[in-house]
């Protein structure tokens, strides 16, 4: 069983920079493949990033390369610093884990297993 605790929201002006984290419980954190997704209003969840376990590869959705970067530590957390970010990056932003080394794909929702309870990220113009 895998628990997973945001943190790092908040309010931040157009062109700022925030960073977020996943705190997660479990002792083979290393083992598991983890995912950032967010929701904005009115709008399904949608993929953000990913990264394979041991921190090997990571995977971002076209529109966010360049301006996103999610990492992982030994301390059983996950980040996601967001650069230059824009009105339209509010939402929702979850964390997510599932068990790693089984070849499916980083961008597909339903294949994490184990979710946080989110953490809002607005940006103002």
């Amino acid at each position: 069983q895998v628990q997973l605790v945001e943190s790092g929201g908040g309010l931040v002006q157009a062109g700022g920079s925030l960073r977020l984290s996943c705190a997660a419980s479990g002792r083979t954190f290393s083992n598991y493949d983890m995912g950032w997704f967010r929701q904005a209003p009115g709008k399904e969840r949608e993929f953000v990033a990913a990264i394979t376990r041991f921190g090997t590869s990571t995977y971002y959705a076209d529109s966010l390369k360049g301006r996103f970067t999610i990492s992982r530590d030994n301390a059983k957390t996950v980040y996601l610093q967001m650069n230059s970010l824009k009105p339209e990056d509010t939402a929702i932003y979850y964390c997510a884990a599932r068990g790693g080394g089984l070849g499916r794909p980083l961008d597909r929702l339903s294949t994490f297993d184990y979710w946080g309870q989110g953490t809002q990220v607005t940006v103002s113009s």
